[in-house]
């Protein structure tokens, strides 16, 4: 499946700006063409934010500052963000805040996420985590609960889980699998050697473990990379190399964007046409399902590929 095929269900309205730019350069307050587009407008993303707030859940939408948490929510999608707001790792390239001792998870939080997946109609739910290393189990209890809760309101949704890596604890891992998700995304963020600058605590073959140990377990195994850190295109297509050795089916590559001053810098703008060559270069060493560009997010667009994803299983 190419990028494409996605993004022609989305709404037309990107903005063009014809100015030409060099992607290999940064300079402050200015992005490529390619990085711009409308705001969408209606009444849909007023309805999609009353019901979180009424709910009074959490995304990663607004949590980590995602660039197209406007278009999400105008499509009354969001991307449920569990286990508090504040997080033990303290990643370089992530927003959410961090705590060493966060607020204890809230009992009612899987009632509350499943009542929100009634209200918003949602057909596919994409459930994250902040990383919760102060629990014995690392929330992972909390997230089947989340999981039971949604089946039992909404049994005809199919369930994404975009977990931490629990610390490679297989017991805690377990207890998400039983659950039962359609689909098991642990994202390895970067490529190897950027890893201990990029995420905190998070290993690069510890997430290769992670992967490979669900695999077999639940219906399908994703991962997703950000680009725009520095890295080289070897080191991508390395990586890319070792998801589908561990047994994703399906890696998504999406543009790092840095979302305060705080955070690590965008060393460069990656071109539409160069997500092409990871996209392709995914497809011929046999990745089934590459999701690869500029916009691209773990969650964005979830529903539109585990639909193509699920149909050709079918098929």
């Amino acid at each position: 499946m190419t990028t494409n095929e996605l993004f022609d269900n989305r709404p037309k309205n990107r903005k063009i700006n014809r100015l030409p730019e060099n992607p290999q350069q940064t300079s402050k307050g200015r992005f490529p063409s390619w990085l711009h587009r409308k705001l969408p407008r209606g009444s849909a993303l007023v309805e999609t934010n009353k019901v979180l707030k009424k709910n009074g859940l959490n995304t990663v939408c607004e949590e980590a500052k995602c660039p197209n948490r406007l278009e999400c929510y105008s499509n009354h999608t969001a991307t449920f963000l569990a286990l508090g707001k504040e997080c033990t790792r303290a990643c370089g390239f992530c927003d959410i805040d961090f705590s060493k001792n966060p607020k204890l998870p809230e009992k009612d939080e899987p009632e509350r996420i499943a009542q929100s997946v009634v209200e918003l109609g949602l057909e596919h739910v994409v459930i994250t985590m902040v990383a919760r290393d102060d629990l014995a189990d690392q929330g992972a209890a909390h997230i089947a609960e989340i999981i039971q809760a949604i089946r039992a309101k909404k049994p005809s949704s199919t369930i994404e889980v975009l977990t931490s890596d629990f610390s490679g604890n297989e017991k805690a891992l377990d207890l998400v699998i039983k659950a039962q998700p359609e689909i098991f995304n642990h994202n390895i963020e970067t490529v190897r050697r950027l890893t201990p600058r990029v995420r905190h605590k998070a290993m690069y073959d510890r997430t290769l473990s992670v992967l490979r140990y669900v695999k077999g377990k639940v219906p399908f195994v994703k991962s997703g990379i950000m680009v725009g850190l520095g890295e080289r295109e070897e080191e991508v297509e390395e990586t890319i190399d070792d998801l589908y050795a561990a047994g994703c089916d399906i890696i998504t590559i999406g543009q790092y964007l840095q979302p305060n001053h705080n955070k690590i810098n965008v060393k460069s703008f990656v071109t539409p046409e160069q997500f092409k060559v990871y996209e392709n270069y995914g497809h011929r060493i046999g990745v089934k399902y590459m999701y690869s560009g500029p916009f691209v997010r773990s969650s964005y667009n979830a529903r539109l590929l585990k639909d193509k994803v699920f149909q050709e299983k079918e098929s």
